[in-house]
């Protein structure tokens, strides 16, 4: 994992995604990625799932911007 700090028993990545997607259609005002440690960040597989993480949390607060919700 690509973080000083694992959690065992911790949400999968499909589950994170799935998360934040379900959050559309809510009244969310902001999202917040805590940490990537780079150094742990073997193949940097976090660094994608961040980026898309990040890309989700957008989405979903611009579609809820917007009225809209997939």
């Amino acid at each position: 994992p690509g973080t000083g700090t694992p959690e065992p028993g911790g949400f999968t990545s499909h589950q994170v995604l799935q998360l934040v997607r379900g959050l559309a259609g809510l009244n969310i005002v902001g999202g917040d990625l805590v940490e990537v440690a780079p150094a742990y960040d073997h193949g940097q597989i976090m660094a994608i799932l961040a980026a898309n993480l990040v890309f989700e949390i957008l989405s979903v607060l611009a579609l809820n911007r917007r009225g809209a919700v997939r």
